[in-house]
């Protein structure tokens, strides 16, 4: 049967029930997501709460320091342009291949612009995060923290592993050695009472390009590095996961980032101010009598934003 027997609203149905697959799992290891009901949205990050202290003249109440950004909604769309010719002649199905693709471009869109983001955490093309620095900066400081670094540069060459490999293909040893270093960092930040921040942490992703997975895979999961040496990362008591984003191919060819994912808030954050909503153009439509097609378009207003810093780290091989 050839796609002229489907109607609109079957083409529509095949979009939603691929749609339903959802975003990458990353999306949301990384990323929460709130719901916006206007034009942009406001988010007040604030202070940890109290610590603990001993009871001393009573009790000594503390408020909390206010830090914010604001994400603004961008409009998105996609248009697929079909001709009632192509629907006649399909007798193979591509035209709902086709429908599929667009609700899989769509599942990934949060990727894309994730990804995005994250290639911008060093600068300010995409602002910066609640503190006034950038996402992955050398110079957080809030209130008691002290000055901290998630922006790592490690020198590959004399590291104390058996094979160097290089910045751009790095041996399983060298990325062994810096994602223990990454995780480091992170468990060492520490909130604006200068209290740990990361303590309870045992939970990462690393996020590599495709370059550096096969290394990230072998650091992440085999008992025994290419040297023959114990590997400490797969016996450690983290469960550290590597993920493969070819996004990242282009800009970072000798970096990965590292990210918590067990916290209660995110590195970054995503905002959904209306779900998908798809409209057609099709059987019986002005469109069609005019210039014999059939238009399916898809829109979203969304945006992504950053969170919490002191949940990733930059590392770069120099």
């Amino acid at each position: 049967m050839g796609a002229y027997k489907l109607s609109s609203r079957a083409i529509i149905g095949s979009f939603f029930a691929r749609l339903s697959m959802g975003p990458q799992a990353w999306v949301n290891q990384i990323a929460m997501t709130f719901e916006s009901n206007q034009a942009s949205e406001e988010y007040a990050w604030l202070g940890m709460s109290p610590v603990m202290r001993e009871w001393v003249g009573g009790r000594n109440a503390k408020g909390f320091k206010e830090n914010g950004i604001t994400i603004k909604n961008k409009k998105f769309e996609a248009t697929m342009e079909v001709l009632v010719d192509e629907l006649r002649r399909d007798k193979t199905g591509q035209i709902l291949i086709r429908v599929q693709e667009m609700a899989d471009r769509y599942n990934s869109h949060w990727a894309k612009l994730l990804s995005t983001l994250i290639i911008n955490g060093e600068a300010a093309t995409s602002g910066n995060c609640y503190d006034g620095r950038y996402f992955f900066d050398t110079d957080h400081s809030e209130g008691d923290s002290g000055t901290q670094s998630n922006d790592l540069s490690i020198t590959v060459s004399g590291l104390p592993v058996s094979k160097e490999g290089s910045t751009t293909y790095p041996s399983s040893e060298t990325m062994s050695y810096a994602i223990f270093k990454s995780i480091a960092a992170i468990l060492g930040f520490k909130d604006d009472q200068g209290e740990p921040m990361n303590e309870n942490a045992s939970q990462f992703i690393i996020m590599v390009p495709t370059t550096f997975y096969p290394a990230a895979m072998a650091a992440c999961n085999s008992d025994f590095l290419t040297a023959g040496i114990t590997n400490a990362l797969k016996s450690s008591s983290f469960s550290v996961t590597p993920v493969a984003n070819a996004r990242l191919d282009s800009s970072w060819t000798t970096k990965f980032a590292t990210f918590r994912t067990d916290g209660l808030v995110k590195p970054y954050i995503m905002q959904n101010e209306y779900p998908v909503h798809i409209d057609a153009q099709a059987e019986g439509s002005d469109i069609e009598f005019r210039e014999d097609k059939h238009l399916y378009g898809i829109k979203a207003s969304r945006n992504v934003g950053f969170g919490y810093w002191q949940h990733g780290c930059l590392v770069t091989l120099a």
